[in-house]
């Protein structure tokens, strides 16, 4: 039996009132890494109603348990534009981890439908936001989402644009924290996508090699220290990894 799946037996036998004790008991914070097994089974498990209330919590865990399980209320509802709408504003939350729960929640979404996820990525990577930006990429570039062209194809092109985008940004405004954020999911997002489509993947951050920005030489140094990214560097040169 997984973690998961022990977390799920254990909250279906939690009356409703008492859930959000319950996660809190149990969430591992304060704690260098939250309970994400409990998060997970609560997402796949938990009223909506409870969901949508634990989103709202000002508590940082049950904030990030509530808005991690609206992707399940959107794989229902995925024309529900309000439950899109507040994952799109907790991408933006001034807590990471909450942050890191709207991506979560968007891989919720892509586990069931690639093609909804897609069109929210290309859509999220359009604005005029890091921290949106940010989420949408760090959704898309997950190894078990990527088993399909046209969502590794998404990948590397989320990847591009946003690029394109913080390179297009004047230079003392990427000292803002959320412009580091976005450059900090860079560092790593390329790599996941390349990994997935090494040929395509490797020809388009061969143009990012030749540029003199800085935060873009950041973003190729970070990833080309990634093990993943080196496998695939090694094999298309016939050398062993």
């Amino acid at each position: 039996m997984t973690a998961r799946t022990e977390w799920t037996e254990q909250l279906s036998t939690v009356p409703a009132d008492g859930i959000a004790d319950f996660l809190t008991r149990n969430s591992g914070l304060p704690g260098p890494r939250g309970n994400l097994e409990l998060a997970d089974a609560f997402a796949e498990w938990a009223p909506a109603e409870v969901i949508l209330e634990l989103a709202d919590s000002d508590d940082e865990y049950l904030r990030f348990c509530g808005t991690e399980a609206i992707g399940r209320l959107i794989r229902e509802h995925p024309h529900d534009a309000a439950l899109l709408e507040t994952i799109r504003w907790r991408a933006g939350d001034e807590r990471w981890r909450v942050r890191e729960a709207a991506a979560r929640a968007l891989q919720i979404v892509g586990d069931a439908d690639r093609g909804l996820l897609r069109r929210i990525v290309a859509e999220w990577v359009e604005a005029d936001d890091a921290l949106v930006q940010r989420a949408a990429i760090a959704a898309i570039c997950e190894p078990r989402l990527l088993s399909d062209d046209p969502t590794r194809a998404a990948a590397l092109a989320a990847c591009a644009s946003t690029t394109r985008w913080l390179s297009r940004q004047p230079l003392p405004t990427r000292r803002d924290a959320a412009l580091r954020v976005l450059r900090q999911a860079l560092g790593y997002c390329w790599s996941v996508a390349i990994a997935a489509s090494p040929v395509a993947g490797i020809s388009a951050f061969s143009e990012l090699e030749t540029s003199d920005d800085p935060d873009v030489a950041w973003i190729v140094a970070s990833n080309a220290k990634k093990a993943r990214l080196r496998r695939v560097l090694a094999e298309r040169l016939g050398a062993r990894p």
